[in-house]
């Protein structure tokens, strides 16, 4: 078979550190050389381990997708002068046949490297890598905040207040008025409802059957920490 990269680097990434194999094609009668070190995950470590493969003169550096664990060790070696550095899919390595048991993972993605056997997973440049975290952490509160407002739902259905069947939305200006009135002590129906306002106005004999319930203090210091989280 094939070799694309005389010298190649596989890299068997964790938490704590990386084992790294440098794989060196031989020629002739020379024989291929697998050297491992351990290299730990913290920035000054991993920029020493980057001189290192530099001093090797690797021309691509292969590294599993684990967790997140990658990203530090990628992050400062994908601009390697000269290296095609690749993040691979831990299943399609794994998948591939001809690995012995007693073959550890960096040098196995070294030897799959070194004969262009691995196909390089996408990772985008870093001006969309800060987009995508932006909007991904966006989504993630968009959801938290839904289901502490299915909380604050549950906490007025245990008080009896139904404000969520006449109010479509009980975080809109009217909700949220009728809510604060509820924690700062307010518990006659005929005035909780008086706060509607705009189309809701239309709605107050029904707003009155459904604020009238059995909100307590207790409710109230609840409910408190309910919109305080969702706002």
């Amino acid at each position: 078979m094939d070799v694309i990269h005389p010298r190649c680097a596989g890299m068997d990434v964790s938490k704590k550190d990386a084992k790294v194999c440098v794989r060196v094609q031989g020629a002739g009668r020379r024989k291929t050389t697998e050297t491992v070190t351990t290299w730990g995950s913290m920035t000054n470590q991993i920029l020493a381990l980057r001189e290192h493969l530099i001093g090797s003169q690797v021309t691509c550096v292969v590294m599993e997708a684990t967790g997140a664990y990658w990203k530090p060790f990628y992050y400062l070696l994908e601009d390697l002068p000269g290296v095609q550095v690749m993040l691979v899919n831990a299943r399609d390595a794994k998948n591939l046949p001809g690995r012995k048991t007693d073959v550890s993972d960096a040098a196995w993605l070294a030897q799959l490297g070194a004969h262009g056997l691995l196909r390089a997973s996408f990772v985008p440049p870093v001006p969309i890598r800060e987009l995508r975290d932006l909007t991904r952490y966006r989504t993630a509160i968009t959801r938290e905040r839904t289901r502490e407002v299915q909380r604050l739902e549950k906490l007025l259905e245990d008080a009896g207040i139904k404000l969520s069947l006449v109010a479509t939305d009980i975080m809109g200006v009217s909700g949220r008025a009728m809510l604060q009135a509820l924690i700062d002590g307010q518990r006659d129906p005929v005035l909780l409802a008086d706060l509607a306002q705009r189309q809701l106005r239309k709605k107050i004999p029904q707003l009155v059957e459904a604020l009238h319930g059995r909100f307590r203090e207790h409710h109230a210091l609840l409910a408190r920490l309910h919109l305080d989280q969702i706002d």
